[in-house]
């Protein structure tokens, strides 16, 4: 089979690449366009190659995403007959530790507490928050939930876990579906949001679902900044000030063709905490994860179990 990889890879991602599926497949790249492709292994279809070059893939079968989220995917561009692929978890152990880090930070104050002092105010008296017999909720029980969650274990925290399916073969003191949201919202001290953004979950954290929320609690972010509404976030955090939001994912980024900016002024907040969508961002994760997408390319080949297949109706 023909496969063409449509970012720009660097010698040593060729060589992953390479090594992987000699033999069992020709590797061509986005400066050796071959007239028929089998494979295309991307980060983004559209962007990469361009919509007139896109639809010219007659012949394609499988498109492997090296990135775990796919909504970008242009589906509308792609023939139904065509397999795509996320790359869900691969990024999942930096992003678990970025999350309880963002959850300290903002329980702890840190942040908050050297901007104070930078200012000479010395704020001896505004309590912190300790995690232990709290209760986290997860929203997205997937590979980052998971990890999450086995960092927190020492905590001595309870995890309420929200999946597809509501089940999970780790141990767990409550595992359900998007139907239990408002269970687990009332219920928790902490909220981490990371869902896939698909039709379901634009959106699905409005003033509603914060006024369910406790007061005083921590809301993390790490899936896309659009399943939570930017404007009902932020008059949630100004009206309560004892609730605190770490955000590391945005409303419009680089990271999707747009110039970072807000509508409203998070970063004049205290209780606010931002990443730039770095939490992936350590060194060597993106040969790993391109390591874990042409396995999974592999395994098309070889005409075996494709992992992280994509359901095109949880995006049209």
């Amino acid at each position: 089979m023909k496969v063409l990889v449509s970012f720009n890879a660097s010698e040593k991602q060729r060589n992953i690449i390479e090594k992987l599926l000699n033999g069992y497949a020709e590797v061509y790249y986005k400066e050796d366009f071959p007239n028929e492709v089998d494979i295309l292994i991307t980060l983004d279809p559209k962007r990469e190659l361009g919509e007139e070059r896109l639809i010219s893939l007659s012949s394609l079968k499988f498109i492997q995403c090296v990135y775990s989220g796919v909504e970008h995917i242009p589906y509308e561009l792609i023939p139904e007959n065509v397999l795509i692929a996320g790359n869900f978890g691969a990024y999942s152990v930096p992003i678990a530790e970025h999350i309880v880090g963002m959850i300290l930070d903002l329980a702890k104050r840190l942040t908050a507490n050297h901007i104070k002092l930078s200012r000479g105010i010395y704020d001896r008296n505004t309590p912190n928050k300790m995690l232990k017999g709290k209760t986290v909720g997860i929203l997205g029980f997937g590979g980052i939930g998971k990890e999450t969650a086995k960092l927190l274990k020492p905590f001595d925290v309870k995890i309420l876990a929200i999946n597809r399916t509501g089940k999970t073969d780790l141990e767990v003191d409550f595992i359900g579906t998007l139907e239990d949201l408002d269970f687990v919202l009332k219920e928790s001290d902490v909220l981490v949001i990371s869902l896939p953004l698909t039709k379901r979950t634009r959106n699905l954290i409005t003033k509603r679902e914060l006024n369910l929320m406790k007061r005083d609690a921590i809301l993390i972010n790490v899936a896309r900044a659009h399943i939570v509404s930017e404007k009902d976030l932020y008059e949630h955090l100004v009206e309560n000030p004892n609730f605190q939001a770490g955000f590391d994912v945005w409303w419009r980024e680089p990271f999707m063709g747009e110039e970072f900016s807000l509508n409203y002024p998070f970063f004049e907040l205290e209780n606010f905490l931002g990443s730039p969508h770095n939490s992936n961002i350590v060194e060597g994760m993106f040969e790993e994860a391109l390591e874990m997408a042409v396995k999974n390319v592999l395994s098309f080949i070889k005409g075996e179990g494709v992992r992280n297949l994509v359901n095109r109706e949880d995006y049209l």
